[in-house]
C-alpha cells in the first residue's frame, strides 16, 4: 500500500512536471528568435544601410547561411535521444548568445555569412529541434494539448519579443539589440534550462508516460526510416516547409513588399503584432480542434487560409486590407504551428522522436533559406512580388488536396 502511494504521488509528480518542460521549450522557441528570418527581418533594413550591402546579395547571403544552417538539424535530434534535452538544450542556448553577441561587432560581408550561418544553424536549426522534442518526450495521448499550449507561450513570448527587439533597434540600433538578445540567451535561457529541465522519460517510463497514455507501447514506435517512407511525413513536412517558406520571404521583406503597395514601415510593424495576436488565436483554435478532429483537417484549412492570403496580398489598397491579411496569416500560421509541432510524436511515437523531427525541421528551415531569395530574384526579375504570391498560392491548394487523400496513421487523427 505504502510503495503504491509513493508510486501515485510519482505519477502526480511527473504529470505536472511535463507542462514544465513544456514552458522551458516554449521559451527556448522564443530563444531562437536571431536565428530565424522574422528576427533577422528586424534589423533587415537598419542592417543593410550599415553594411552597404544590397538587398539581392542579402538574399543569396541568407541563402547559402540557412541551407548550411540546416545541416544543423541532422545528429541532434539524435543527441537529445542520447543524453537528453537538459544538457543539449543548456549548451545551444550558450552557444547561439555568443555567436549573437559576437555578430553584433560584425564589420565586413563574409563575416556577417559566417554568423548569420551560425545564428541560423544553431537557433533555427538545432534549439528548434530541441525545442520541439522536448513536449514529445513527455506526452503521447495528450500531445495534441500539450503542443497547443506549446504554441500559445511561444506565440505570447514572440508576440513580446518582436516589438521590444523592433523598439530596441529603432531607438539603439541594430547592433545593441543583437548584443542584449545574446546577453539574454546567456544570462536567461541557459540558467532556466539547466535549472528546471528534468532527465526525459525513458523508453521504459511508467509514470508520467502512465498518464499520458496508459495504452501506449513503445515497441508500435517508427524507426527514421518508417517514418521517411510514409508518404504522410512527406505531405505534412512539405506543406509546412512551403508556410516557412512564405513567412520567411514576407517577414525579410515585408517592409519592402508593403512600400510595393504603398504603405509606409510603420504599418508593417502594426502588421507584424496583428499577426502574432491572431496566431495566438490559431494556436488555440487549433489545438481544440485537433484534440477532438483531426491533423489532417487542421493541416488542410491551414493551407486554404494562407492560399487566400497570399493571393490576396498583392490587392491590398488600405491598412484595414493590411490587417485582414495579416488576420489570415496569423491564423494559418497558429494552425501550422500546432500540426508540425504535434503530428510527428502522434504519428510515429517517442522513441526516435529526436531523429525524425530533425529531418522535419531539416525541410522547412530549407525551406526558409528559399523564400527570401525566390522573393528578391522574382521581383528583380519582374519588378513586382505579385507573381510570385499567385504561384505560392496554387501550389499550397494542390498540398491541400495531397493532405486530404494521403493515409496518415491513425494515432495522428487520419
Amino acid at each position: 500500500m505504502q510503495n503504491a502511494r509513493v508510486e501515485a504521488r510519482g505519477v502526480g509528480w511527473q504529470a505536472y512536471y511535463g507542462w514544465v518542460v513544456v514552458g522551458v521549450a516554449a521559451l527556448a522557441m522564443v530563444g531562437t528568435l536571431p536565428g530565424r528570418t522574422q528576427g533577422l527581418g528586424l534589423i533587415t533594413e537598419p542592417l543593410l544601410r550599415d553594411m552597404a550591402v544590397d538587398r539581392v546579395r542579402f538574399a543569396e547571403l541568407n541563402f547559402v547561411a540557412t541551407l548550411v544552417g540546416s545541416l544543423f538539424c541532422f545528429g541532434i535530434g539524435g543527441l537529445v535521444d542520447r543524453v537528453g534535452s537538459r544538457l543539449v538544450l543548456t549548451s545551444l542556448s550558450l552557444a547561439l548568445g555568443a555567436v549573437v553577441v559576437a555578430m553584433s561587432s560584425v564589420q565586413s560581408a563574409a563575416m556577417l555569412l559566417l554568423f548569420v550561418t551560425l545564428t541560423r544553424g544553431l537557433g533555427q536549426s538545432a534549439l528548434s529541434v530541441v525545442s520541439l522534442a522536448m513536449p514529445g518526450k513527455w506526452f503521447r495521448r495528450r500531445l495534441t494539448w500539450a503542443m497547443g499550449v506549446y504554441a500559445l507561450v511561444m506565440s505570447v513570448g514572440f508576440m513580446l519579443a518582436f516589438p521590444a527587439v523592433g523598439a530596441l533597434v529603432t531607438s539603439r540600433g541594430w547592433r545593441v539589440a543583437w548584443t542584449s538578445i545574446g546577453v539574454a540567451l546567456i544570462v536567461v535561457l541557459a540558467p532556466v534550462a539547466w535549472a528546471f529541465v528534468r532527465p526525459d522519460p525513458g523508453p521504459n517510463a511508467e509514470l508520467e508516460v502512465a498518464v499520458a497514455d496508459p495504452s501506449g507501447s513503445e515497441s508500435a514506435d517508427s524507426t527514421l526510416g518508417a517514418a521517411l517512407r510514409s508518404p504522410a511525413f512527406w505531405v505534412f513536412g512539405v506543406a509546412s516547409s512551403l508556410y516557412g517558406l512564405a513567412a520567411s520571404g514576407i517577414g525579410l521583406f515585408n517592409e519592402s513588399i508593403l512600400a510595393e503597395r504603398g504603405f509606409l514601415p510603420d504599418v508593417y510593424y502594426q502588421a507584424l503584432a496583428v499577426t502574432a495576436i491572431t496566431g495566438l488565436a490559431g494556436n488555440f483554435i487549433a489545438g481544440a480542434w485537433a484534440d477532438r478532429g483531426s491533423l489532417r483537417r487542421v493541416l488542410v484549412a491551414a493551407l486554404l487560409l494562407l492560399a487566400g492570403a497570399l493571393a490576396a496580398l498583392p490587392h491590398v489598397s488600405t491598412p484595414a486590407h493590411v490587417m485582414a491579411q495579416a488576420v489570415a496569416m496569423g491564423l494559418a500560421g497558429g494552425f501550422v504551428m500546432v500540426v508540425f509541432f504535434s503530428f510527428w510524436g502522434k504519428a510515429y511515437g517517442r522513441t526516435h522522436l529526436g531523429r525524425i523531427q530533425g529531418v522535419a525541421q531539416a525541410l522547412t528551415v530549407f525551406a526558409s533559406a528559399t523564400g527570401p531569395l525566390l522573393l528578391a530574384r522574382w521581383v528583380e526579375a519582374t519588378g513586382s512580388y505579385a507573381g510570385a504570391f499567385y504561384a505560392l498560392a496554387v501550389t499550397l491548394v494542390g498540398l491541400a488536396c495531397g493532405a486530404l487523400v494521403v493515409r496518415v496513421p491513425a494515432s495522428a487523427g487520419g
